[in-house]
């Protein structure tokens, strides 16, 4: 049976709908071949998409120093919902930043923390101007997850 990799990246600009792409690319790489994908808006997501995913890779703007109020309205809506049953998943993070990014990490990583969710790697800032590499890393991401499921390393 297939691992599951649920991806939830709020997109509301083509630069960021660019990463949520990257990232599906990086996870359906041709040399990944046992992990199902699967991508979702944050107000599309929720507590069944969590408990059908054995990862979880999150991506967000940077609004007003906080995650998007998407990604926190997902959180809010699955929060207790997975609480019990999920702890310990793995997960990961891009945050598409025109500052720093700093208080958006924390929020997330506070939310994380009181899932138990397990980080697979520190989250990934694209701090200030659009740069076109910042797709890269965040394919690089996608693939990383994936592979690292499909490989039982996570």
């Amino acid at each position: 049976m297939n691992k599951r990799l649920l991806i939830v990246a709020h997109a509301p600009s083509p630069n960021t709908l660019k990463l949520r792409e990257a990232a599906e690319r990086g996870a359906r790489h041709p040399d990944i071949e046992a992990i199902d994908v699967t991508v979702k808006a944050p107000l599309e997501a929720g507590p069944d998409d969590i408990r059908a995913c054995d990862a979880i890779l999150l991506g967000t703007t940077e609004n007003l120093g906080y995650m998007s109020g998407a990604l926190k309205d997902f959180f809010d809506r699955s929060y207790y919902a997975v609480l019990e049953e999920k702890q310990g998943l793995p997960c990961a993070l891009y945050i598409r930043a025109g500052h720093d990014g700093t208080g958006t990490r924390r929020a997330v990583e506070s939310i994380v923390t009181g899932l138990s969710w397990h980080w697979v790697q520190d989250p990934l800032t694209l701090r200030g101007e659009w740069q076109d590499f910042f797709v890269d890393q965040v394919e690089e991401l996608g693939m990383y997850m994936a592979a690292a499921l499909d490989n039982g390393v996570i």
